[in-house]
This record gives structure tokens, sequence and C-alpha cells, in this order.
């Protein structure tokens, strides 16, 4: 059977818990890690939380992975439990798609609801 994007993106969503912006926030407070999977011109236009982490969506599996000497630290510090990520995009398509390769690896993950137009919605700040 052939999958559209939307029908990829619906499978992963329905494996991958949602969480509001605010609570992924909540949580980053908590040790909790946001990775935006955004490209880096979106970051250029639309601005950045924060203190989250940037990994464009094509380079999430290999920098989540420690055995690929290219992962990202802060990103490879949380697979097997040791807290969330909470994955970001622009609107969630990504951040879905993301988040369920990152929990198919071992990580505890959630999509941000809305994804950065969510985070604008519920007034929380972008560095821009």
């Amino acid at each position: 059977m052939r999958k559209s994007m939307k029908d990829l993106v619906a499978e992963a969503r329905s494996r991958v818990a949602v969480v509001s912006p605010a609570d992924a926030r909540s949580g980053m407070k908590q040790g909790d890690v946001i990775l935006d999977v955004r490209e880096p011109v979106e970051l250029d236009s639309d601005g950045t939380v924060d203190g989250a982490v940037h990994v464009p969506r094509g380079l999430v599996e290999a920098q989540a992975d420690a055995d690929t000497g290219k992962a990202n630290e802060a990103l490879a510090a949380k697979r097997g439990g040791d807290g969330r990520v909470h994955v970001l995009c622009a609107s969630g398509a990504r951040a879905a798609l993301a988040a369920d390769s990152l929990r198919q690896m071992g990580y505890d993950t959630t999509i941000i609801e809305g994804g950065v137009a969510g985070w604008k919605e519920a007034n929380l700040p972008l560095r821009v």
C-alpha cells in the first residue's frame, strides 16, 4: 500500500504523545530537551526557542545515535529514559516523524502541539 506524507505523519502521531508548548517549556526547565528540527533558514526567519537543541530533520537519526561519531551530546544524553525530548518544527509534521524515529531508537519523545506557530500562539518567547 502506498502512503502519503499525511499518512506517515498520522501514523507517527498515533505512536507519540503530544504536549502543549507551555508543558514542553516547563519540562525544559526540569531538564528535558526541546529539539528543533527546522532548517537553519527557518530559525533565522521565525526565531528560536532559547536553550533548544537544533538538528535539522534530515540529520536527526545520525545525531541521536552515539555510534555514528556525529552525535549531538545534548540529544544523545537523553537516550534510554534520562528525560524527555520534546520535538518542534514549524507546524508539527516533521516533528511527528522525528519524534517517532527517536522513539524507535529508545528515546522518550513528545511532539510540541502546533509547532512554532503554537509556541507563538501561547505567547512563549522566541529569540529572533
